[in-house]
Protein backbone atom coordinates (compact mmCIF):
# COMPACT_ATOMS: atom_id res chain seq x y z
CA UNK A 1 0.00 0.00 0.00
CA UNK A 2 2.90 2.34 0.72
CA UNK A 3 4.15 1.69 -2.82
CA UNK A 4 0.72 2.32 -4.37
CA UNK A 5 0.15 5.45 -2.28
CA UNK A 6 3.61 7.08 -2.05
CA UNK A 7 4.08 9.85 0.47
CA UNK A 8 0.92 8.93 2.40
CA UNK A 9 2.39 6.60 5.01
CA UNK A 10 0.33 8.09 7.84
CA UNK A 11 -2.94 7.44 6.00
CA UNK A 12 -1.76 3.94 5.04
CA UNK A 13 -1.17 3.11 8.70
CA UNK A 14 -4.51 4.68 9.59
CA UNK A 15 -6.21 2.38 7.07
CA UNK A 16 -4.99 -0.55 9.16
CA UNK A 17 -6.14 0.86 12.51
CA UNK A 18 -9.26 2.92 11.76
CA UNK A 19 -11.38 -0.24 11.69
CA UNK A 20 -10.59 -1.02 15.34
CA UNK A 21 -11.35 2.57 16.34
CA UNK A 22 -14.68 2.48 14.46
CA UNK A 23 -15.61 -0.78 16.21
CA UNK A 24 -14.81 0.71 19.62
CA UNK A 25 -16.81 3.88 18.96
CA UNK A 26 -19.85 2.27 17.32
CA UNK A 27 -20.27 -0.82 19.53
CA UNK A 28 -22.29 0.99 22.26
CA UNK A 29 -24.77 2.15 19.61
CA UNK A 30 -24.99 -1.45 18.35
CA UNK A 31 -25.76 -2.58 21.90
CA UNK A 32 -28.54 -0.01 22.19
CA UNK A 33 -30.03 -1.13 18.86
CA UNK A 34 -29.79 -4.80 19.88
CA UNK A 35 -31.75 -4.14 23.06
CA UNK A 36 -34.36 -1.93 21.39
CA UNK A 37 -34.97 -3.65 18.04
CA UNK A 38 -33.64 -7.15 18.57
CA UNK A 39 -30.49 -9.18 17.93
CA UNK A 40 -31.52 -10.73 14.59
CA UNK A 41 -32.05 -7.45 12.64
CA UNK A 42 -28.74 -6.10 13.96
CA UNK A 43 -26.91 -9.27 12.94
CA UNK A 44 -28.42 -9.28 9.43
CA UNK A 45 -27.62 -5.60 8.90
CA UNK A 46 -24.10 -6.07 10.21
CA UNK A 47 -23.41 -9.03 7.91
CA UNK A 48 -24.68 -7.11 4.87
CA UNK A 49 -22.64 -4.01 5.67
CA UNK A 50 -19.59 -6.20 6.37
CA UNK A 51 -19.75 -7.70 2.87
CA UNK A 52 -20.30 -4.38 1.09
CA UNK A 53 -17.79 -2.28 3.05
CA UNK A 54 -15.18 -5.03 3.14
CA UNK A 55 -15.14 -5.89 -0.54
CA UNK A 56 -15.29 -2.20 -1.50
CA UNK A 57 -11.59 -2.00 -0.73
CA UNK A 58 -10.85 -3.99 -3.87
CA UNK A 59 -12.49 -1.39 -6.12
CA UNK A 60 -11.58 1.99 -4.61
CA UNK A 61 -8.51 3.79 -5.89
CA UNK A 62 -8.57 6.78 -3.55
CA UNK A 63 -7.01 6.35 -0.10
CA UNK A 64 -9.51 8.70 1.57
CA UNK A 65 -12.41 6.63 0.23
CA UNK A 66 -10.66 3.47 1.42
CA UNK A 67 -10.51 4.94 4.93
CA UNK A 68 -14.28 5.50 4.82
CA UNK A 69 -14.93 1.90 3.77
CA UNK A 70 -12.65 0.65 6.54
CA UNK A 71 -14.55 2.72 9.10
CA UNK A 72 -17.86 1.31 7.81
CA UNK A 73 -16.36 -2.16 8.10
CA UNK A 74 -15.63 -1.43 11.77
CA UNK A 75 -19.26 -0.44 12.35
CA UNK A 76 -20.32 -3.74 10.78
CA UNK A 77 -17.94 -5.77 12.96
CA UNK A 78 -19.19 -4.05 16.11
CA UNK A 79 -22.78 -4.86 15.14
CA UNK A 80 -22.05 -8.52 14.36
CA UNK A 81 -20.01 -9.14 17.51
CA UNK A 82 -22.56 -7.47 19.77
CA UNK A 83 -25.52 -9.30 18.18
CA UNK A 84 -23.84 -12.71 18.32
CA UNK A 85 -22.75 -12.38 21.96
CA UNK A 86 -26.21 -11.16 22.98
CA UNK A 87 -27.89 -14.01 21.09
CA UNK A 88 -25.72 -16.65 22.74
CA UNK A 89 -26.32 -15.29 26.24
CA UNK A 90 -30.07 -15.00 25.59
CA UNK A 91 -30.35 -18.55 24.25
CA UNK A 92 -28.23 -20.35 26.85
CA UNK A 93 -27.70 -20.29 30.58
CA UNK A 94 -25.41 -22.03 33.07
CA UNK A 95 -22.88 -24.58 31.74
CA UNK A 96 -24.33 -24.47 28.21
CA UNK A 97 -23.72 -20.71 28.05
CA UNK A 98 -20.12 -21.20 29.16
CA UNK A 99 -19.64 -23.97 26.61
CA UNK A 100 -21.02 -21.94 23.72
CA UNK A 101 -19.04 -18.82 24.62
CA UNK A 102 -15.91 -20.99 24.63
CA UNK A 103 -16.82 -22.25 21.16
CA UNK A 104 -17.45 -18.68 19.99
CA UNK A 105 -13.95 -17.59 21.01
CA UNK A 106 -12.40 -20.79 19.64
CA UNK A 107 -13.90 -20.22 16.21
CA UNK A 108 -12.93 -16.54 16.30
CA UNK A 109 -9.32 -17.57 16.95
CA UNK A 110 -9.55 -20.31 14.33
CA UNK A 111 -10.65 -17.69 11.83
CA UNK A 112 -7.39 -15.88 12.51
CA UNK A 113 -5.42 -19.09 11.98
CA UNK A 114 -7.08 -19.68 8.59
CA UNK A 115 -7.73 -16.25 7.12
CA UNK A 116 -4.63 -14.28 8.16
CA UNK A 117 -2.18 -16.59 6.34
CA UNK A 118 -4.59 -16.79 3.39
CA UNK A 119 -4.70 -13.00 3.22
CA UNK A 120 -0.91 -12.95 3.23
CA UNK A 121 -0.77 -15.38 0.30
CA UNK A 122 -3.31 -13.35 -1.67
CA UNK A 123 -1.43 -10.12 -0.94
CA UNK A 124 1.70 -11.52 -2.57
CA UNK A 125 -0.30 -11.67 -5.81
CA UNK A 126 -2.10 -8.33 -5.45
CA UNK A 127 -2.50 -6.28 -2.27
CA UNK A 128 -6.20 -5.76 -3.12
CA UNK A 129 -7.14 -9.45 -3.35
CA UNK A 130 -7.55 -10.01 0.44
CA UNK A 131 -10.54 -7.67 0.38
CA UNK A 132 -12.55 -10.41 -1.32
CA UNK A 133 -12.35 -12.49 1.86
CA UNK A 134 -14.96 -10.18 3.37
CA UNK A 135 -17.50 -11.54 0.87
CA UNK A 136 -17.82 -14.62 3.09
CA UNK A 137 -20.33 -12.73 5.23
CA UNK A 138 -22.66 -12.45 2.20
CA UNK A 139 -22.71 -16.25 2.06
CA UNK A 140 -23.64 -16.39 5.76
CA UNK A 141 -26.44 -13.81 5.54
CA UNK A 142 -29.15 -16.11 4.06
CA UNK A 143 -28.43 -18.73 6.73
CA UNK A 144 -28.67 -16.08 9.47
CA UNK A 145 -32.05 -14.94 8.16
CA UNK A 146 -33.38 -18.48 7.66
CA UNK A 147 -32.02 -20.38 10.65
CA UNK A 148 -31.86 -17.86 13.50
CA UNK A 149 -34.90 -16.79 15.50
CA UNK A 150 -35.00 -13.84 17.84
CA UNK A 151 -34.00 -15.36 21.19
CA UNK A 152 -36.19 -14.95 24.29
CA UNK A 153 -34.95 -12.65 27.02
CA UNK A 154 -35.42 -14.10 30.48
CA UNK A 155 -34.79 -11.55 33.20
CA UNK A 156 -34.16 -11.75 36.90
CA UNK A 157 -34.82 -9.01 39.49
CA UNK A 158 -31.84 -7.04 40.79
CA UNK A 159 -31.99 -4.91 43.94
CA UNK A 160 -30.84 -1.29 44.01
CA UNK A 161 -27.67 -2.10 45.97
CA UNK A 162 -27.04 -5.02 43.61
CA UNK A 163 -27.22 -2.70 40.60
CA UNK A 164 -24.54 -0.38 42.00
CA UNK A 165 -22.21 -3.31 42.76
CA UNK A 166 -22.83 -4.70 39.28
CA UNK A 167 -21.93 -1.37 37.65
CA UNK A 168 -18.56 -1.38 39.42
CA UNK A 169 -17.89 -4.98 38.44
CA UNK A 170 -18.92 -4.37 34.84
CA UNK A 171 -16.65 -1.35 34.53
CA UNK A 172 -13.81 -3.34 36.09
CA UNK A 173 -14.27 -6.05 33.44
CA UNK A 174 -14.12 -3.42 30.70
CA UNK A 175 -10.82 -2.13 32.09
CA UNK A 176 -9.45 -5.67 32.33
CA UNK A 177 -10.35 -6.34 28.67
CA UNK A 178 -8.74 -3.08 27.58
CA UNK A 179 -5.48 -3.75 29.45
CA UNK A 180 -5.24 -7.39 28.36
CA UNK A 181 -5.77 -6.41 24.72
CA UNK A 182 -3.22 -3.60 25.00
CA UNK A 183 -0.67 -6.16 26.10
CA UNK A 184 -1.64 -8.96 23.71
CA UNK A 185 -1.51 -6.75 20.61
CA UNK A 186 2.13 -6.08 21.23
CA UNK A 187 2.57 -9.41 19.39
CA UNK A 188 1.37 -8.37 15.90
CA UNK A 189 2.55 -4.74 16.21
CA UNK A 190 5.97 -5.11 17.88
CA UNK A 191 7.06 -8.72 17.39
CA UNK A 192 8.03 -8.39 13.69
CA UNK A 193 10.73 -5.91 14.71
CA UNK A 194 11.98 -8.26 17.43
CA UNK A 195 12.12 -11.32 15.15
CA UNK A 196 13.96 -9.25 12.54
CA UNK A 197 16.82 -9.06 15.05
CA UNK A 198 16.98 -12.88 14.85
CA UNK A 199 17.22 -12.64 11.06
CA UNK A 200 13.68 -13.87 10.34
CA UNK A 201 11.67 -12.67 7.35
CA UNK A 202 8.00 -11.62 7.32
CA UNK A 203 6.72 -15.07 6.27
CA UNK A 204 8.28 -16.88 9.23
CA UNK A 205 7.22 -14.09 11.57
CA UNK A 206 3.63 -14.48 10.34
CA UNK A 207 3.70 -18.18 11.16
CA UNK A 208 5.13 -17.47 14.62
CA UNK A 209 2.46 -14.87 15.40
CA UNK A 210 -0.29 -17.17 14.07
CA UNK A 211 0.81 -19.75 16.65
CA UNK A 212 -0.59 -17.54 19.42
CA UNK A 213 -3.95 -17.52 17.64
CA UNK A 214 -3.92 -21.31 17.48
CA UNK A 215 -3.31 -21.69 21.21
CA UNK A 216 -6.13 -19.19 21.69
CA UNK A 217 -8.35 -21.89 20.18
CA UNK A 218 -7.02 -24.42 22.70
CA UNK A 219 -7.56 -22.05 25.62
CA UNK A 220 -11.11 -21.24 24.53
CA UNK A 221 -12.01 -24.92 24.16
CA UNK A 222 -10.60 -25.60 27.62
CA UNK A 223 -12.68 -22.80 29.17
CA UNK A 224 -15.96 -24.76 29.69
CA UNK A 225 -14.06 -27.54 31.46
CA UNK A 226 -12.23 -25.12 33.74
CA UNK A 227 -15.44 -23.21 34.44
CA UNK A 228 -16.92 -26.31 36.06
CA UNK A 229 -13.97 -26.50 38.45
CA UNK A 230 -12.83 -22.90 39.05
CA UNK A 231 -14.45 -19.56 39.81
CA UNK A 232 -14.53 -16.77 37.23
CA UNK A 233 -11.99 -14.82 39.30
CA UNK A 234 -9.62 -17.77 39.41
CA UNK A 235 -9.82 -18.22 35.63
CA UNK A 236 -9.22 -14.50 35.07
CA UNK A 237 -6.19 -14.61 37.37
CA UNK A 238 -4.78 -17.65 35.57
CA UNK A 239 -5.40 -16.04 32.17
CA UNK A 240 -3.52 -12.85 33.04
CA UNK A 241 -0.73 -14.92 34.61
CA UNK A 242 -0.35 -16.95 31.40
CA UNK A 243 -0.24 -13.82 29.28
CA UNK A 244 2.33 -12.26 31.61
CA UNK A 245 4.46 -15.41 31.65
CA UNK A 246 4.35 -15.63 27.86
CA UNK A 247 5.50 -12.04 27.42
CA UNK A 248 8.23 -12.53 30.02
CA UNK A 249 9.52 -15.52 28.02
CA UNK A 250 9.49 -13.45 24.81
CA UNK A 251 11.33 -10.56 26.43
CA UNK A 252 14.12 -12.78 27.75
CA UNK A 253 14.28 -15.14 24.73
CA UNK A 254 17.68 -15.90 23.27
CA UNK A 255 16.29 -17.45 20.08
CA UNK A 256 13.12 -17.65 18.03
CA UNK A 257 12.11 -20.99 19.57
CA UNK A 258 11.62 -19.31 22.93
CA UNK A 259 9.78 -16.43 21.27
CA UNK A 260 7.37 -18.97 19.79
CA UNK A 261 6.99 -20.66 23.17
CA UNK A 262 6.11 -17.33 24.79
CA UNK A 263 3.48 -16.67 22.14
CA UNK A 264 1.95 -20.10 22.69
CA UNK A 265 1.67 -19.45 26.43
CA UNK A 266 0.26 -15.94 26.01
CA UNK A 267 -2.22 -17.03 23.35
CA UNK A 268 -3.65 -19.67 25.66
CA UNK A 269 -4.21 -16.99 28.28
CA UNK A 270 -6.17 -14.80 25.86
CA UNK A 271 -8.21 -17.80 24.72
CA UNK A 272 -9.33 -18.24 28.31
CA UNK A 273 -9.92 -14.65 29.31
CA UNK A 274 -12.30 -13.56 26.51
CA UNK A 275 -15.10 -16.14 27.03
CA UNK A 276 -14.65 -15.79 30.78
CA UNK A 277 -15.28 -12.03 30.87
CA UNK A 278 -18.06 -12.43 28.29
CA UNK A 279 -19.80 -14.92 30.55
CA UNK A 280 -19.29 -12.76 33.62
CA UNK A 281 -20.84 -9.73 31.90
CA UNK A 282 -23.80 -11.81 30.70
CA UNK A 283 -24.42 -13.01 34.25
CA UNK A 284 -24.25 -9.46 35.64
CA UNK A 285 -26.49 -7.83 33.01
CA UNK A 286 -30.26 -7.75 33.08
CA UNK A 287 -31.97 -9.03 29.92
CA UNK A 288 -33.19 -5.62 28.74
CA UNK A 289 -29.64 -4.18 28.95
CA UNK A 290 -27.59 -7.22 27.94
CA UNK A 291 -26.81 -5.92 24.46
CA UNK A 292 -25.50 -2.63 25.83
CA UNK A 293 -23.44 -4.31 28.53
CA UNK A 294 -21.84 -6.79 26.13
CA UNK A 295 -21.15 -4.04 23.58
CA UNK A 296 -18.95 -2.37 26.18
CA UNK A 297 -16.69 -5.42 26.10
CA UNK A 298 -16.38 -5.07 22.32
CA UNK A 299 -15.42 -1.43 22.83
CA UNK A 300 -12.79 -2.33 25.44
CA UNK A 301 -11.20 -5.03 23.27
CA UNK A 302 -10.96 -2.99 20.08
CA UNK A 303 -9.98 0.22 21.83
CA UNK A 304 -7.12 -1.82 23.26
CA UNK A 305 -6.18 -2.94 19.74
CA UNK A 306 -6.18 0.64 18.49
CA UNK A 307 -4.21 2.02 21.44
CA UNK A 308 -1.68 -0.82 21.76
CA UNK A 309 0.95 0.46 19.30
CA UNK A 310 0.50 4.03 20.58
CA UNK A 311 0.92 2.98 24.21
CA UNK A 312 3.85 0.66 23.55
CA UNK A 313 5.87 3.00 21.34
CA UNK A 314 7.22 5.29 24.11
CA UNK A 315 8.25 2.21 26.12
CA UNK A 316 9.92 0.64 23.07
CA UNK A 317 11.81 3.83 22.29
CA UNK A 318 13.00 4.12 25.87
CA UNK A 319 14.06 0.57 26.77
CA UNK A 320 13.82 -1.44 23.53
CA UNK A 321 11.35 -4.03 22.25
CA UNK A 322 12.64 -7.02 24.24
CA UNK A 323 12.59 -5.14 27.56
CA UNK A 324 9.13 -3.77 26.74
CA UNK A 325 7.87 -7.37 26.55
CA UNK A 326 9.77 -8.25 29.73
CA UNK A 327 8.40 -5.42 31.84
CA UNK A 328 4.88 -5.89 30.46
CA UNK A 329 5.09 -9.56 31.42
CA UNK A 330 6.34 -8.74 34.91
CA UNK A 331 3.52 -6.21 35.41
CA UNK A 332 0.83 -8.69 34.35
CA UNK A 333 2.31 -11.53 36.41
CA UNK A 334 2.48 -9.24 39.46
CA UNK A 335 -1.12 -8.14 38.89
CA UNK A 336 -2.25 -11.75 38.67
CA UNK A 337 -0.39 -12.63 41.88
CA UNK A 338 -1.97 -9.68 43.69
CA UNK A 339 -5.42 -10.66 42.44
CA UNK A 340 -4.89 -14.22 43.65
CA UNK A 341 -4.17 -12.89 47.14
CA UNK A 342 -6.81 -10.16 47.34
CA UNK A 343 -9.89 -11.08 45.29
CA UNK A 344 -12.63 -13.10 47.01
CA UNK A 345 -12.48 -16.50 45.28
CA UNK A 346 -14.17 -18.25 48.19
CA UNK A 347 -17.06 -15.84 48.42
CA UNK A 348 -17.57 -15.96 44.67
CA UNK A 349 -17.77 -19.76 44.76
CA UNK A 350 -20.42 -19.56 47.47
CA UNK A 351 -22.40 -17.05 45.44
CA UNK A 352 -22.53 -19.20 42.33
Amino acid sequence: MSTVFPGQDVLVRLALTVTSLAIAISAPLSGLLADRFGRRPLLAGGLALYAVAGTSGYFVSDLAVLLVTRALLGIAVGAVMTAVSAMITDWFDGPRRASFLGLQQAFASLGGVLFLPLAGVLATVDWRLPFWLYACSALLLPFALWALDEPPRVDRPVSGSGRSRHVLRINGIYVLALVATLAFYMAPTQLPFLTAEFGLGPAVTGVVVAASTFTGVVGALAFPVLKRKLTATAITTASVALLGLGWLVIGTAADVVLVGAGLLIGGAGVGLVVPNVNLRLADLATAERRGRVLSGLVTGIFLGQFLSPLAAQPLVQTIGIADAFTYSGVAMAAGAALAALVLPHRNERKAR
